[in-house]
């Protein structure tokens, strides 16, 4: 795949998530046998921890939609190789919930063959983010 093409798709999940395009659009590039992970503490939070299948990226997009208010989302740079797009940042999150902000560096790695996203990986400070979700 072209270096070119791995910019588009990872400009055009960025898109997604900040448009109020449906979430299982948002989801089509993705493969139907995702890899999906975000690390840190998995049980706070839906969207933290390993999950396998299109779907969660479809429940990530919905659930950070619904608990979570952005405040900044900051996009410094999009890195490509041949089969691969960083997305590197930061951004800053009211969980709806608590009320309560949190701040951090992100990294988003797209795993990409044959233009179809095979791996999400997301690197942020997800513990900050679960202390924030805790009332």
């Amino acid at each position: 795949m072209s270096q070119q093409k791995n910019i588009e798709i990872a400009q055009n999940l960025l898109e997604g998530l900040g448009s109020g395009r449906a979430p299982e659009e948002v989801a089509a590039p993705f493969a139907a046998d995702l890899s999906f992970e975000i690390q840190g503490d998995d049980g706070v939070l839906p969207w933290i921890g390993q999950k396998s299948g299109r779907s969660a990226l479809v429940a990530f997009v919905r659930d950070i939609r619904a608990m979570a208010e952005p405040l900044t989302f900051d996009v410094e740079d999009i890195l490509v190789s041949d089969n691969r797009a960083a997305i590197v940042g930061s951004l800053e999150t009211r969980i709806k919930a608590t009320g309560k902000v949190t701040a951090t560096q992100f990294a988003i790695i797209l795993t990409i063959a044959d233009g179809t996203v095979s791996r999400f990986q997301m690197l942020e400070d997800s513990f900050d983010v679960s202390r924030a979700a805790r009332s």
